[in-house]
């Protein structure tokens, strides 16, 4: 098989690259190079930018691929582009939207492909709306042989997954926790939430690969397994070796007072109880299962963070933010008890 990606070294990309390098793929990954150290050997690199269409269209001009995915497309401008690109030069297109395009709030928690695309929260999930209805527009009208892949919380060892952290990732969660000090979740903590390894959503993604019955359809890849946000959370203090000290905060709450975009990423997404059938995505790829349990992925995500100081990043000014909201919350119930 001859595939191209565009993008191919981010967290859900990586893990699909090398896998099909294993299995001996033909594999071009369309970069700017910036990180070529994260570029997986064996992979042939088109280095440029693909918002320059002209540069694009010459380096792929002597090139016929099985499949092109586009990893980093986030509005339908960007389609557009890759419609003219790749209507002539490809068997399959994928794009990757996210399942945070489903009906939010949910009218069933039980999240098929059926679901409806709709929510009002979060202008990132429009735009990936817009962007899937312009793709079938052009599979309908004029055959283009689409593809539809719906992650939801996919992480992988770079990054401990998590609903509250600042904009410079997750680790200073984690050093709050080994500080012995509170750390917010958000609502009760109860609402059922879904993660995956990137390894295991490699796994289905490379089925449907070259897949017939994958052209013309839209698909989510997730785990099975359902957890709470609390479950999650004391798996990280675990996994640390240090009790959890969690401190509940309402979605709303942290929204209103944060110039983070906690309205998408909480109220359009990770406040909400999900859980996905993966019934088609099974009957497209049988032999898809996801095998790491949350616990086993983020004990070995953390342990690999652990042991490289370069993916510890800090953030003073969301601990400071963190130190407020919880300082607050402790000032009204003292106001209120008089």
């Amino acid at each position: 098989m001859k595939a191209l990606f565009i993008g191919g070294t981010g967290t859900i990309s990586t893990a699909i690259t090398q896998q099909l390098l294993e299995q001996g793929c033909d594999l071009y990954l369309l970069n700017r190079g910036n990180r070529k150290d994260e570029l997986p050997e064996g992979a042939h690199l088109l280095q440029a930018d693909i918002h320059d269409e002209e540069h694009v269209a010459g380096l792929i001009a002597e090139h016929q691929f099985d499949v092109v995915a586009d990893f980093i497309a986030f509005v339908p401008s960007q389609l557009e582009r890759d419609y003219r690109l790749f209507r002539d030069k490809t068997k399959q297109f994928i794009f990757i939207s996210s399942a945070s395009a489903y009906q939010t709030p949910l009218s069933d928690y039980r999240i098929t492909e059926g679901t409806p695309l709709s929510n009002p929260y979060w202008e990132y999930s429009r735009n990936k709306i817009a962007c899937e209805d312009y793709l079938m527009k052009q599979y309908r009208e004029q055959g283009f042989p689409v593809t539809i892949v719906r992650p939801s919380h996919t992480y992988s060892e770079r990054s401990i997954p998590l609903g509250v952290h600042g904009s410079k990732g997750s680790w200073q969660v984690a050093k709050r926790m080994q500080a012995g000090k509170p750390v917010i979740i958000h609502g009760d903590g109860t609402s059922l939430w879904t993660m995956t390894h990137s390894r295991d959503f490699a796994k289905g993604f490379i089925g449907l690969m070259g897949n017939l019955h994958a052209i013309g359809e839209a698909v989510h890849i997730t785990s099975d397994e359902s957890v709470t946000w609390n479950q999650i959370y004391h798996v990280i203090a675990d996994a640390l070796g240090v009790p959890l000290k969690a401190v509940h905060v309402p979605s709303e709450f942290l929204d209103a007072c944060s110039t983070e975009d906690f309205r998408g990423s909480l109220l359009g997404d990770k406040a909400n109880t999900v859980v996905f059938d993966n019934s088609k995505l099974k009957r497209l790829v049988p032999d898809f299962t996801a095998t790491t349990r949350v616990d086993q992925g983020i004990k070995e995500t953390v342990e690999h963070i652990l042991a490289n100081p370069e993916l510890q990043q800090e953030d003073p000014e969301f601990d400071a933010w963190c130190d407020r909201v919880i300082q607050a919350l402790d000032q009204a119930v003292q106001a209120v008890k008089g």
